[in-house]
């Protein structure tokens, strides 16, 4: 049976991909609890096998995740105009959030807290200090400086700001910037991997030496800001432009031999370089970074393009879980890890158990108790029943990703 026009234009891969960045983001902090790296709460059985392949994502997980919802915001914008895709921002991703600050997050400050010694057992109790903004000894939990925290939801309010910076752009862009759109469109080889490095540079050689800490509190962190948004920029600017697409796909491969290299470049540099490199040696280390991060979005893009366009059977109901699953996930991996890690089950049980109880939890509240509930489903992202049964299938019908879940995670990484 010959595809209809909009099943012909509809962007799978970029769904499918989606789907796939938060699938990585489960298993990374799931992996975090058992990594050496530091974390909200941790096992007892630590991996030091974990810190290469979790170092070889968390290089570029969280720069695709823009990308990708900057790509969603090049849909969404031939669709609405800039004051309604404004209201529906703020509203899809404003909501979430502030739900999820007050019921979802605090049972992992909580934990956190309970494992630095900074209050005494009694969940109820220390709901009332958190919510009524009292102070906390230092390092409580992350984001205690403050009183409370969003913990690992810190992409929305990051999200919500881009977006909103975005807006006015998307107006020059169409306009009088059209052509620095159809330029960066019309890069092929290995322009298409130099030029976005530069950007990148200037945000490592002007920005870093000043914030050379991601902090995830949105005010003063200016060198996330450069990256995070440089990405989410370059991911509206790809856009659903044909050429560049096929460029991308056709250069998969090399993109992902490239970044095996570079990968295996920066992991020596890291081990050799002194803790206080010249200038060279920084430059050096910089570059090799941001090769490294962007060479493996190139890859990915491409990748996926070319094996994940079509539409697949749970493509649909996966791509409407994502939102939920991302609001959930961290909260049940902390609050089962913290648990489990108390029964002594040994280094193979517990991680199965914490990974078992993250993925199930997550479908089965999502299943049973959000995706049913029309008043549940606007404080997890998910489009209002009513609405679901009108405007999604119409926005279907215009082809390209229909985009609730504009979104992406990650913990305090």
């Amino acid at each position: 049976m010959n595809p209809t026009p909009a099943a012909a234009t509809r962007r799978h891969d970029i769904d499918a991909l989606r789907v796939c960045v938060f699938g990585l983001l489960i298993l990374f902090h799931v992996g975090m609890f058992y990594s050496p790296w530091d974390w909200h709460v941790k096992s007892t059985h630590i991996a030091g096998w974990l810190e290469l392949p979790m170092s070889l994502s968390h290089q570029w997980r969280m720069q695709l995740v823009f990308l990708v919802s900057g790509l969603a915001l090049n849909f969404l914008r031939r669709r609405t105009t800039g004051r309604q895709l404004a209201r529906s921002r703020l509203s899809r991703l404003g909501i979430p959030l502030l739900f999820g600050m007050a019921f979802i997050i605090p049972p992992q400050a909580y934990l956190e807290a309970l494992r630095n010694g900074a209050t005494e057992p009694g969940y109820l109790a220390f709901l009332w200090r958190y919510f009524t903004l009292q102070p906390w000894p230092e390092g409580a939990f992350a984001g205690s400086q403050i009183g409370v925290t969003w913990n690992h939801l810190w992409y929305l309010p990051y999200l919500l700001c881009y977006t909103l910076t975005a807006i006015p752009l998307m107006r020059f862009l169409d306009g009088p910037g059209a052509g620095l759109r159809r330029r960066f469109q019309g890069l092929r080889g290995i322009w298409l991997v130099l030029l976005p490095l530069v950007p990148l540079m200037a945000s490592g050689l002007l920005v870093y030496p000043h914030y050379p800490y991601m902090n995830y509190s949105l005010v003063g962190d200016w060198y996330a800001h450069s990256q995070y948004f440089t990405f989410f920029f370059v991911g509206y600017l790809i856009g659903t432009d044909a050429g560049l697409w096929a460029e991308l796909a056709r250069m998969r491969q090399r993109a992902l031999a490239l970044g095996a290299a570079s990968f295996a470049a920066l992991t020596f540099l890291a081990r050799v370089l002194p803790d206080d490199p010249g200038d060279s040696q920084q430059f050096a280390m910089l570059l090799v970074t941001y090769l490294n991060r962007w060479i493996w979005i190139v890859a990915m893009l491409g990748l996926a393009h070319h094996h994940l366009n079509r539409p697949f059977p749970w493509l649909r109901y996966a791509n409407e879980a994502v939102y939920p699953w991302y609001v959930l996930h961290q909260t049940i991996t902390v609050v089962a890890g913290y648990w489990l890690s108390r029964l002594a089950l040994g280094p193979v049980i517990e991680p199965t158990l914490v990974l078992v109880a993250t993925i199930g939890g997550c479908a089965v509240l999502h299943e049973f108790v959000i995706r049913r509930h029309r008043l549940l489903r606007p404080l997890f992202g998910m489009t209002p029943l009513a609405a679901q049964r009108t405007v999604l299938p119409a926005r279907i019908a215009q082809g390209g990703i229909p985009c609730p879940q504009a979104i992406s995670v990650g913990s305090n990484d």
